[in-house]
């Protein structure tokens, strides 16, 4: 019987191989020797454990292990009307903040999605298309963050980008994966009381509205 895994050394069903490898050449930090890789689920993202061996500030190392999810890297973009003082978000059901204490799951975000190949500019030029209707002109790119560093690998490309409300024709999201997305216009004055009283909870979003708060409306 073979031993051969899909997505070690046989493609798996999204043509990958080498996810045991992730890690392995990493030379950057030199406190830090990456040992061994375990490949613990490869469905649509992949969950991998890593067990590394770490030198602390007394100079003497340890064995640890993390366990860490990869989706890719991300997009998001805030959509402004510089004019009407108003943002152009999206609305849609979200079930892990549902089963997480969220009373409907249905949250209130700027347009994001994951680079599937793409670069930055051009995932959220698409994800904008598709979630908002909106063919986006010029684009400012704003910043890189990783959003939960602690166990997710996902760094996310901060843009912001103007918008005029008769630019906007359709969205909805992608039928095919089954997305039910709705365009949202949020007046900026509110935007902010929207995150005081829980309308907002969404982290990107959040972040984005706190920089037109201090470069854009301020």
């Amino acid at each position: 019987m073979s031993d051969e895994r899909p997505g070690h050394d046989i493609p798996d069903g999204r043509g990958r191989t080498g996810l045991h490898r992730t890690g392995l050449g990493l030379t950057g930090n030199p406190d830090v020797r990456v040992r061994d890789v375990e490949v613990t689920s490869d469905g649509w993202h992949v969950l991998r454990r890593t067990t590394f061996d770490y030198r602390g500030r007394t100079g003497d190392w340890t064995t640890q292990a993390r366990e860490t999810y990869d989706r890719g890297n991300g997009a998001t973009v805030l959509l402004y009307d510089p004019v009407g003082r108003t943002l152009l978000l999206s609305r849609q059901f979200r079930f892990p903040a549902y089963v997480n204490g969220h009373p409907d799951g249905m949250l209130v975000e700027a347009a994001a999605g994951l680079l599937d190949g793409d670069s930055p500019e051009e995932a959220i030029r698409r994800e904008a298309a598709e979630e908002l209707g909106v063919r986006i002109g010029e684009l400012a790119h704003l910043f890189d963050l990783y959003m939960s560093p602690g166990s997710v690998t996902e760094r996310v490309h901060f843009y912001a980008a103007p918008y005029t409300p008769a630019e906007v024709t359709g969205g909805g999201g992608v039928e095919a994966e089954g997305e039910e997305i709705e365009p949202v216009v949020v007046p900026y004055d509110e935007a902010l009381g929207m995150i005081a009283d829980g309308r907002i909870a969404d982290g990107k979003t959040v972040i984005l509205l706190q920089w037109a708060a201090l470069h854009l409306f301020g």
